[in-house]
């Protein structure tokens, strides 16, 4: 998967609504996400929310695998138009 490939329209549309989940301005979220932080995100999340996607940003083997999932692939093919 090669972020590269996401439609901009519907990476703008996604950011948006996350931005909105965590009262973070798109633009902000985004920078953040291409820079590697995840700041905003981690001070909106519940303590073990937190503690989880931290687990998970530091395991590359289960990224690989949450990504595998169907739901990911479907998420990814809407996003890049495939």
């Amino acid at each position: 998967m090669n972020a590269k490939n996401i439609d901009p329209n519907k990476l703008n549309a996604l950011l948006s609504a996350v931005s909105g989940k965590i009262g973070v301005p798109p633009e902000k979220l985004k920078k953040e996400l291409e820079s590697g932080k995840f700041d905003s995100a981690l001070s909106s999340m519940g303590k073990q929310e937190a503690e989880k996607f931290q687990q998970a940003v530091n395991n590359p083997k289960l990224i690989e695998k949450m990504m595998s999932t169907p739901q990911a692939k479907a998420l990814y093919k809407k996003l890049s138009g495939e």
